[in-house]
C-alpha cells in the first residue's frame, strides 16, 4: 500500500474516485443520515479498493450493475484517519455503499430549535475541512481525489436545502427515487425507506456539481432557509429571520465589486454563482469557501461592512484552494497563504491600502504569536509541515495563511508587483482544477521565473522554521501611531478620545493585539470605563479584550467571558479564551471555570471545535 495522503487510506495503485451520486434521508428525531452511495472510479479495478469513514454503519456494499453484494471489511477506527473500509473488487469501475450515518459525526451539527436563530425549526449543516466529509459519505477522502457529484436531499417539507453545488430543482418524492439497492440498505437497517421516502410532509432537493472539487468541499445545509438578493451573482442565504437577512444584505452589499475585482487580477470568475450562508453561531469558522455556496459565521456581521473581508478571503479561494488544491494538508498554505494574499489585493482595491495594511499587521501579529504557541514543536511554524500521525485540527494555526502570505510577498517585492500578477495568472491557468504539492510550485515558480531561486531563499521560506529575516512588517503612519499607542498604554497612558476617534474594530483590533497580554486589573478596568470593549458588538475586539482580562485575573469580566463562550462556537474565539483561562500557574479557580463553561456549552459547539477544546483542557488539566 502506497498513501497519497497522511491522512487518507487512499492507495496510490487505485484508480480515484472521478463522481459520487447521493441518496440521503434526514432523520432529524435520531440525527442520522439514511444513505446510498454511487462511487465511479476513473478505470476497472481488481483488488482491494481502499475508502475512508469515520462514524459510519455499513449496512452493504454492492456492484452496481447486478446488486451483488461484495465483500468489504471495516477496520476499528484510527484516533485520526477513522476507520478504513476495504472493498473487494474484482473489474469494477463502480461501488455502490449503503450505510447510515453517526449522530456524533464530526462533519455534522445537528441544531434543535432553541439552538437556531428563529428557534421553530431543527438545523443541520457540514463542515468537512480537512479530514470530515469520510463522516458524511465513504469516500477517498484527500484532496488528491476531485470528484464530481450529484445529490438528492429527502427533507421534511417545511425546510429547504442548500449545497456546494447548483440547485437542479425541488420537487415530491417519488418511488423511484429509491433504487433496489437503497432498498436493500434499508433492510438491512431495518428501515423500509421506499417508505420513509415517500412519507407525508417530505420534499427532494436535487442539487448538482459539474466541476471536480476536493471532497473537503462538499457541503450542505438544511433548515428554514431565506435570502437577499444583494449582487448579479449573489444571494445571502441564513435562517428565514428577517433581522439576520437584512444586517447580512447589508454587510456583504459590495460582494459583487469585489468579484469583479478578483477577476481583473485573477482571471474570470470560475463557479458561476458566488452565494452566502450566514450560519446559526456554532459554525466554527469564520468562513468556509465551499464554492458556489460559502458558509460564513454570524460574527462577521459587524455593521460597518468591515466583515466582508471575510467574504474577500473566502472569494479569493475561488481561484487559490478551489480551483488550485495542496494535495494534501502537509502543503495547506499553498490553499491559505495564496488565499491570504489574494484577500489583501482585493481589499486594498475596493477598500483601500490602508484597509489592507491594517489586516498586514493583524496577521503580523498572529503570526508571532504562533512562533510563541508552537515554541516547543517547530515543524509547525514551517510552510510544508511533516503531519505523519497528527490531526490538522489540533495545529491549525495562522502560519500557513500569514506565512505564506509573507512568503508571497517576499518573491513580489524582488520581482514587481506587475511581473507577481503576470505569474499569478499563468500559475492559475496551468493548474487549474488539479492539486498540487509545494515542490510543483517551487519547479514552476523556478522555471517561470528564471534565478529566483538565487534572490530568494525558497527552501529556507518553505522548510525552515520560524519567520525568516527578510519577512516583512507592514509599515503605514496609521499602523505606526496603533503600535505607538499601544506602547505608550504599557507606561500606564490610555489613548484619548480624540486619537481614536475614526477607528473601526480592525484598528482596535491591532491596538489590543499590541499590547501586552498580562497588566494590572486596574488597567484593564479603566481601558474599558473609557471605550466599553467588553460590550463590543465586534468579537474579534471583545475576544482580544476579554483574553487579556483573564490573563491579568481581571476578574470582573468572567460573567462576560461565560456568556461569550456560550453563545459563540468559532475556534478563534473558543481557542484564546479556554487557553487563557487554562494556562498558568496559580489560576486554579480559572481552571475550574473552564471546565465547568465547556461542559455547559459543549453541546452548542460543532464536533470539530469540542474537539479542539478537549485537546486545549486535556493539556493544561
Amino acid at each position: 500500500m502506497a498513501p497519497v495522503d497522511p491522512h487518507s487510506f487512499t492507495d496510490s495503485a487505485h484508480p480515484l474516485t472521478t463522481h459520487v451520486a447521493l441518496s440521503l434521508y434526514f432523520d432529524f428525531p435520531s440525527s442520522t443520515i439514511h444513505a446510498a452511495a454511487l462511487l465511479t472510479l476513473a478505470a476497472p479495478c481488481s483488488g482491494q479498493l481502499s475508502l475512508d469513514a469515520r462514524s459510519l454503519a455499513i449496512h452493504g456494499v454492492l456492484d452496481p450493475q447486478t446488486l451483488a453484494p461484495l465483500s468489504f471489511t471495516l477496520s476499528p477506527p484510527d484516533a485520526v484517519k477513522g476507520s478504513l473500509l476495504s472493498v473487494a473488487l474484482d473489474s469494477h469501475a463502480s461501488v455502490l455503499v449503503l450505510y447510515s450515518t453517526s449522530p456524533d459525526s464530526s462533519a455534522l451539527q445537528w441544531l434543535s430549535p432553541p439552538q437556531t436563530f428563529n428557534k421553530t425549526h431543527p438545523f443541520v449543516y457540514t463542515q468537512c475541512q480537512s479530514i470530515h466529509a469520510r463522516s458524511v459519505f465513504p469516500c477517498q477522502d484527500t484532496p488528491a481525489a476531485r470528484i464530481c457529484y450529484s445529490a438528492k436531499l429527502n427533507v421534511p417539507r417545511e425546510l429547504s436545502a442548500v449545497m456546494s453545488a447548483r440547485h437542479a430543482g425541488r420537487r415530491d418524492p417519488v418511488a423511484g427515487d429509491v433504487s433496489e439497492g437503497f432498498k436493500k440498505g434499508g433492510s438491512a437497517a431495518g428501515l423500509n425507506l421506499e417508505s420513509l421516502w415517500c412519507g407525508d410532509r417530505r420534499v427532494v432537493e436535487e442539487f448538482v456539481m459539474e466541476q471536480p472539487i476536493p471532497p473537503y468541499l462538499f457541503a450542505f445545509a438544511v433548515g428554514e432557509l431565506g435570502f437577499r438578493e444583494v449582487g448579479p451573482r449573489t444571494r445571502v442565504y441564513s435562517e428565514n429571520v428577517a433581522g439576520v437577512l437584512d444586517s447580512a444584505a447589508s454587510e456583504f452589499a459590495g460582494t459583487e465589486e469585489m468579484i469583479r475585482q478578483g477577476e481583473k487580477l485573477f482571471g474570470e470568475y470560475p463557479w458561476e454563482r458566488f452565494d452566502l450562508l450566514v450560519l446559526p453561531p456554532s459554525f466554527p469558522y469564520g468562513g468556509m469557501e465551499n464554492p458556489r455556496m460559502v458558509f460564513l459565521t454570524p460574527t462577521v456581521i459587524k455593521g460597518d461592512a468591515s466583515g466582508a473581508q471575510v467574504v474577500a478571503h473566502e472569494l479569493a479561494h475561488s481561484w487559490t484552494g478551489n480551483l488550485i488544491t495542496n494535495i494534501n494538508n502537509e502543503h495547506f498554505w499553498l490553499n491559505e497563504g495564496f488565499t491570504t494574499y489574494a484577500e489583501r489585493r482585493i481589499v486594498e482595491v475596493v477598500q483601500g491600502e490602508e484597509r489592507a495594511i491594517l489586516s498586514m499587521g493583524i496577521g503580523w501579529r498572529g503570526l508571532n504569536e504562533e512562533m510563541e504557541r508552537f515554541k516547543d514543536n517547530m515543524e509547525f511554524t514551517k510552510l510544508k509541515t511533516n503531519q505523519e500521525g497528527i490531526d490538522p485540527d489540533n495545529v491549525y494555526s495562522q502560519v500557513p495563511y500569514e506565512k505564506g502570505f509573507q512568503f508571497l510577498a517576499r518573491i513580489e517585492r524582488q520581482i514587481g508587483r506587475s511581473a507577481f500578477d503576470e505569474f499569478t495568472k499563468k500559475y492559475i491557468e496551468n493548474f487549474k482544477f488539479k492539486s498540487i504539492d509545494t515542490e510543483t510550485f517551487l519547479e514552476f515558480l523556478k522555471a517561470n521565473v528564471p534565478g529566483i531561486e538565487k534572490e530568494v531563499d525558497l527552501k529556507l521560506w518553505t522548510e525552515g522554521t520560524g519567520i525568516p529575516p527578510d519577512a516583512y512588517e507592514p509599515v503605514s503612519d496609521l499602523y505606526t501611531k496603533i503600535v505607538s499607542l499601544a506602547n505608550e498604554f504599557k507606561l500606564g497612558k490610555i489613548p484619548g478620545e480624540d486619537e481614536v476617534a475614526t477607528w473601526q474594530g480592525q484598528e482596535w483590533e491591532l491596538y489590543l493585539e499590541n499590547l501586552p497580554k498580562c497588566v494590572e486589573a486596574s488597567q484593564v478596568l479603566a481601558l474599558d470605563a473609557r471605550y466599553r470593549m467588553s460590550e463590543s458588538k465586534d468579537y474579534e475586539v471583545k475576544v482580544a479584550f476579554l483574553q487579556m482580562a483573564i490573563s491579568s485575573k481581571c476578574r470582573d469580566y468572567y460573567p462576560e467571558v461565560e456568556k461569550t463562550l456560550k453563545e459563540v462556537g468559532r475556534m478563534k474565539y473558543l481557542r484564546p479564551l479556554y487557553t487563557a483561562l487554562v494556562q498558568g500557574s496559580g489560576n486554579e479557580e480559572e481552571k475550574i471555570l473552564a471546565k465547568r463553561l465547556f461542559a455547559e456549552a459543549r453541546e452548542c459547539y460543532h464536533p470539530i471545535a469540542q474537539g479542539v477544546v478537549e485537546s486545549i483542557l486535556a493539556k493544561n488539566l
